[in-house]
């Protein structure tokens, strides 16, 4: 699970402050403020971590089918107008046995390629082991408040971001098993990141399925209904009851009443949506459908004590649905461990949330809030804290409209066209 990031100078981003992650967090703000660059950098450090490269440094992207986003060059990576060249990204996670810190620096090498200008790592976030570059491609590496250092190597370039060359490892000797082990925990749960966008796959009305299992749902949701599809395969203990759970969230959200995987023979299925005594075809519903099935999907298919994050899940949905996926986001991540990050413009979703804590049905630290605006060209983040009656200390102004003011207006203008009609009668 993640438990804190930290950024400078990264995009719209000067300087973050701690963003800490709860088993819900929910990131609201206006558009291009700065919310989906907070995920992207954890989508960055992703991609970084697990590149089949292990020389690279930083991964910006570019690869249409293995990377999750295309950051561009390192200039297009900075703040606008930095007063240091320099990125910076801090992050802390909890594995299964302890918790592990990161914080890295990236500057430009003479190619205007990203590199590591200082990688460090704890098990504690107070006593660090660093890996300092130095002249001509050489790295420096200090164990925990040494000043001085005799290991001094280009061999000990750090690898994908996050982790101690080979060679430094073993140069540090019985210190360098711990070293690597807090390396393997963020990458751990940097791998075990799902990632679903806001831009969906369109539904089909036929799919054909070769009886393979996906590994991923894909950031437009292109393999959920594969997921089922494999699912609905598997009987008995063995079922990981992925349609039923599908089927209990839609009709929860008054969407449908079951879905089924129906086969038409050679390979051939079709997703059937039932509703009122009828079953249609996934492409002859609304959209809310299938613009929900890979959130769905994603919630019990993702490995347990994973993260997922999501960008407006709530995209095609009526007011209620979006509410309820408040519930599904806590529910999961009750039963199953997994961590939700949430990018969101749904009042809906964000009023239930409360209501929960309100009715104790959830309690404040489940669910972190949080609302990004800008400051001229500059993101800055705003922690919305929720007591334990679900009430916000400070509510965004006007970012949901003002319902009572619109109320308020309608009725005094309702009011003064009624006694001018009467007047003229």
């Amino acid at each position: 699970m993640f438990k804190r990031i930290k950024l400078e100078n990264f995009k719209a981003w000067r300087n973050s402050g701690d963003v800490n992650f709860s088993p819900v967090t929910l990131l609201l703000g206006e558009n291009s403020t700065g919310k989906s660059s907070l995920l992207q950098s954890l989508l960055l450090m992703k991609q970084t971590a697990t590149s089949p490269d292990r020389s690279i440094h930083l991964n910006l992207g570019g690869d249409e089918v293995n990377d999750y986003v295309d950051m561009g060059s390192f200039d297009d990576l900075l703040i606008k107008d930095p007063k240091s060249r320099t990125v910076s990204i801090e992050m802390d996670v909890v594995g299964k046995k302890s918790r592990s810190f990161l914080k890295v620096n990236y500057k430009q090498d003479s190619k205007k390629s990203p590199v590591i200008d200082l990688l460090q790592l704890s098990n504690d976030g107070q006593d660090w082991y660093r890996a300092q570059r130095s002249d001509k491609g050489a790295f420096n590496i200090y164990l925990p408040n040494e000043i001085r250092t005799s290991l001094k190597s280009r061999e000990y370039s750090p690898e994908r971001g996050v982790s101690f060359s080979k060679d430094a490892i073993y140069s540090m000797g019985p210190t360098g098993s711990e070293v690597e082990d807090i390396s393997l925990s963020i990458i751990r749960e940097l791998e075990a990141v799902s990632y679903l966008g806001p831009l969906r796959s369109k539904p089909r009305r036929t799919y054909i399925w070769n009886r393979t299992r996906p590994g991923i749902i894909g950031v437009d949701g292109g393999e959920a209904v594969f997921a089922l599809l494999a699912s609905n395969n598997v009987s008995g203990k063995k079922s990981d009851g992925l349609v039923e759970a599908v089927s209990k969230w839609l009709k929860k959200m008054r969407i449908a009443d079951k879905l089924e995987v129906k086969p038409i023979g050679a390979g051939n299925y079709n997703i059937l949506v039932h509703r009122d005594g009828v079953a249609a075809n996934l492409i002859d519903v609304g959209t809310g459908v299938s613009q929900v099935l890979p959130v769905l999907v994603l919630a019990y298919f993702a490995p347990e004590k994973s993260t997922i994050i999501l960008e407006e899940p709530e995209i095609h949905l009526h007011p209620l649905a979006q509410s309820l996926l408040a519930e599904l986001f806590l529910e999961v991540s009750s039963e199953r461990g997994v961590q939700f990050i949430v990018e969101t413009h749904s009042e809906h979703l964000f009023r239930r949330m409360q209501t929960l804590v309100a009715t104790k049905k959830a309690e404040p630290e489940q669910c972190a809030l949080y609302f990004v605006e800008r400051e001229d060209s500059d993101a800055v983040l705003k922690t919305l804290k929720m007591d334990k009656y679900g009430r916000i200390n400070e509510w965004p102004k006007n970012f949901f409209g003002d319902a009572t003011g619109e109320v308020r207006k309608q009725a005094k203008e309702t009011m003064q066209r009624m006694k001018a009609e009467r007047a003229s009668q």
